[in-house]
This record gives structure tokens, C-alpha cells and sequence, in this order.
């Protein structure tokens, strides 16, 4: 099994910024997409930016120029680079990984998620 643990959360104010981590442990070989997803009270869950294994981003756009999805060398770490930050980007943000261990076998696993508050 794939454990995914977000870490780098917290109360920041407007303009500030903040780096999301997501560590992934468990046995896998494989990773295809790697994304990270908010939700914001009242709110469903929404895509934030995801990273496929050949390294293409894609970004929600209230986030374009201010976020950044990135990966560590190997396959285990994903990150969120979070600057200019608005009020509007308060959520819990999870980490997702896709991934198998056999072509064609994709697992989807979720972390626990982390609190991204911004006010001032």
C-alpha cells in the first residue's frame, strides 16, 4: 500500500507564501499523475495542479503565475509552491497520487490533507 503524508500548512497573511510537501512511502514502481486538490468550506473540492510522469504541469487558473507544482528527483516527494497568496486560496489542500505496480493497474490514493489559512 501507498501512504501519502502533506505537510506545510498553516496560517499565512495576503501576498505571503507558502511550500506544500506530499511524501509518498510504500512499495510502488510506477507513478503516473501526482496533483494536489483544495477544498474550501461549502465548497467541493477542486483541482489545483497536477504533474504527469514526462514532468507536464496543468493549472487551475486562479492559480496560474502564483503556484508551482514540482517533484523531487525520484518519484516520492511532490511539492506546492504557493506565493502571492490571496484570501481565497484558504483550504485544506490534499496531495493525490496515481500509481501501480502493474501496467494498467492504476491506484488513486489520497493524503490526509493540510490547512492553508490566509488572513491577515
Amino acid at each position: 500500500q501507498v501512504q501519502l503524508v502533506e505537510s506545510g500548512g498553516g496560517l499565512v497573511q495576503p501576498g505571503g507564501s507558502l511550500r506544500l510537501s506530499c511524501a509518498a512511502s510504500g512499495s510502488f514502481s510506477m507513478v503516473y499523475t501526482r496533483a494536489w486538490y483544495r477544498q474550501a468550506p461549502g465548497k467541493q473540492r477542486e483541482l489545483v495542479a497536477k504533474i504527469a510522469s514526462g514532468g507536464i504541469t496543468v493549472y487551475v487558473d486562479s492559480v496560474k503565475g502564483r503556484f508551482t507544482i514540482s517533484t523531487d528527483s525520484g518519484v516520492n516527494t511532490v511539492y506546492l509552491q504557493m506565493n502571492s497568496l490571496k484570501p481565497e486560496d484558504t483550504a485544506v489542500y490534499y496531495c493525490t497520487f496515481n500509481w501501480a505496480n502493474v501496467p494498467g493497474k492504476i491506484y488513486n490514493t489520497w493524503g490526509q490533507g493540510t490547512q492553508v489559512t490566509v488572513s491577515s
